[in-house]
Parts: C-alpha cells; structure tokens; sequence
C-alpha cells in the first residue's frame, strides 16, 4: 500500500494548502471576519470556495512532506499570505469608521453609541452608520468577488510553499495605513471645520453679549449644524469610497506583485 502513499499525500497537499490561505484570508477579511459570521460558516466557506477553485490553482510542490519543517512553513505561510490579504480590507471599512467616529465627536453626536459587533466596543452610531455604508456599497459593487479573483491570482505570484511576502512588498502594508488615515481625514475634515466656526461664532457671540445664555442655545444649535454637516458628507461619501478603494487595490497588487489591470 506505500505506492499509494505519495497519491494521498499529493491530494491531501493540493487541498490543504490553499484551504490555509483562502481560509485566513476570510477570517481577516472585514464582511465575514470578526462576530458578525460564525467561525464554522466561515470553514465551510472555505472549503467551498477551495473546491470550487482547485482547478485553476497552480500545482503544489510534487512529493510534498507535510509534516517536515517545510512544510509546517509552507502552511505557516499560506496562513500569512492569506491574512495578510484579508487585513488589507480591514483598512478600507476601519477608514469610514475613523471618519464616522470624527464627524460623531466633533458635531455632539458622539454620546450616541452602540457596541461594535466586531470589536465588542462602544462605537459611535455615526461610526457604525458609515461602516454599513461601506459594507452595502462594496457588495454591490462585487468588491468580495475581486477580492476573490485577487486571492486566486495570488497563487500565481505568490506560489505555494515556504516563501512569503517580501520586506518591499510588505511596506504597502504601512502605505495603505496611512492612505487610511488621509481618507478619514479627507471625509470628515469639512466637520472639522464647520463646528469650529459654530464654536469660535458662539464664542464671539458670548463676549459680545454676555447675557446670551449660550449653554441652553449652543446644544441645540451645535445639532442641528451637526445633522447638515452629516448630510454634506454623506453627499461625498461615493468620491471618497472611491479614492480609498482604488488606493486598496493598488496596494494589494503591489502587495502581490502584480498588476491591477482588467481586476476591478
């Protein structure tokens, strides 16, 4: 029975492997990561999604040893490769989250929270309102899918076995943190702005008129300028998804050395 040890062996590799890597990459990626999708749902997506893509996957290393140091570091970097690209999703939906909970405090909204169900923290509704924003505008746009044609190309640039990205590849990584930064920036900076008007008005209007009991009109007021700078940037939120998706996927081509052309 040893001739069919190395058939075995060969298949058990074909499947594994990818499995590892499609599997990390749905742990990390923000829709199915977190608590919002059961780990078990995820598994099976997994191996759902490994079956179904086997057939154009490059072949694994022929005689593979699964149990010898290479080929715990083989699995050990399917295992990052796929988390690696699942987290730079995590960038996009962690932007608007930023942007939401900037816009939330600095226009007196911020009081209203709710627990994060990926987190498990308190977050802004402001917050949590531009994440499913972000959420529903990716779906639609099949953004899970591209993500998915992504991770099937990376075994192209990316083969399989015990070499990882590189120390070039991986400052892409800290590039898009900061693309991520800007973009929540960009979005709520015209709040920013708005309510330190509001706020320097208000205080001229106090040492011109002391009598103003600012305190019973400054709330109210601060709202309502609030609730029209959450209308003005909602009304921009498609320019800035638009920035920051097309920075993610420069990012993760690079990432995979490849080129984004004809993906999105």
């Amino acid at each position: 029975m040893n001739f069919l040890e190395p058939i075995v062996l060969d298949g058990l590799a074909s499947l594994l492997w990818p499995f590892c890597r499609i599997g990390a990459f749905l742990m990390a990626m923000f829709i199915f990561g977190g608590g919002t999708v059961p780990a078990r749902v995820r598994l099976l997506m997994a191996l759902t999604i490994t079956v179904c893509m086997i057939g154009s996957i490059p072949k694994v290393p022929a005689n593979p040893e699964l149990f010898s140091l290479d080929g715990i570091l083989t699995t050990i970097s399917q295992i990052l490769v796929g988390a690696g690209l699942g987290f730079m999703t995590q960038f996009l939906a962690q932007a608007f989250i930023i942007a939401g909970q900037a816009v939330a405090m600095q226009t007196g909204l911020g009081f209203a929270s709710m627990v994060d169900p990926v987190s498990g923290t308190n977050a802004p509704v402001v917050g949590q309102f531009f994440n499913v924003l972000t959420t529903l505008i990716f779906l639609a746009l099949d953004g899970h899918l591209v993500f998915m044609r992504l991770l099937l190309f990376s075994f192209e640039t990316i083969p399989v076995g015990p070499q990882i990205f590189t120390p070039q590849e991986l400052t892409y990584l800290i590039y898009f943190g900061a693309v991520m930064f800007q973009g929540a920036l960009a979005m709520a900076i015209s709040a920013i702005c708005t309510m330190l008007v509001v706020n320097f008005t208000f205080g001229v209007m106090t040492r011109a008129a002391p009598q103003l009991n600012v305190f019973s009109m400054g709330f109210a007021v601060s709202m309502a300028a609030g609730l029209l700078v959450l209308w003005y940037c909602l009304t921009a939120f498609m320019g800035n998804f638009t920035l920051v998706i097309n920075a993610l996927m420069e990012s993760t081509c690079s990432l995979m050395g490849t080129s984004c052309s004809g993906v999105w």
